[in-house]
């Protein structure tokens, strides 16, 4: 019998997902803004919104190593010294996706994932 599993496959296989994931997590990290397509944006806030959390225990070794995990370093670094401190009273909603006009060519469901000030 087939089981519900959590997440949207994007229609790609695991892997290709999880290296999506990991470059658009990487353009958010260093630009604080992109847009992409809706689904790949809910598919990327909690994956994100981990690392941040990651990124707020500064002083852990195992944070680091974790974030590594995902990240290069610079990537992995600016979590460290920038995000993640600015967001060390905050609980938790680290991001926000705001609703585009669909795409002109192919009309898909656009959005801007962006960190909240």
């Amino acid at each position: 019998m087939r089981k519900r599993k959590k997440g949207r496959t994007l229609s790609l296989k695991r892997d290709q997902r999880r290296a999506l994931l990991k470059s658009l997590g990487s353009a958010l990290i260093l630009h604080e803004k992109i847009t992409t397509t809706e689904a790949k944006a809910k598919e990327l806030r909690p994956f994100i919104e981990r690392t941040v959390t990651y990124a707020k225990k500064e002083d852990k070794l195992h944070a680091r190593r974790l974030l590594a995990k995902y990240f290069v370093d610079r990537v992995s670094k600016k979590m460290m010294t920038d995000i993640g401190p600015r967001y060390k009273s905050r609980a938790g909603g680290y991001t926000r996706i705001i609703k585009l006009a669909p795409r002109e060519r192919d009309a898909a469901k656009m959005a801007v994932i962006e960190f909240v000030k």
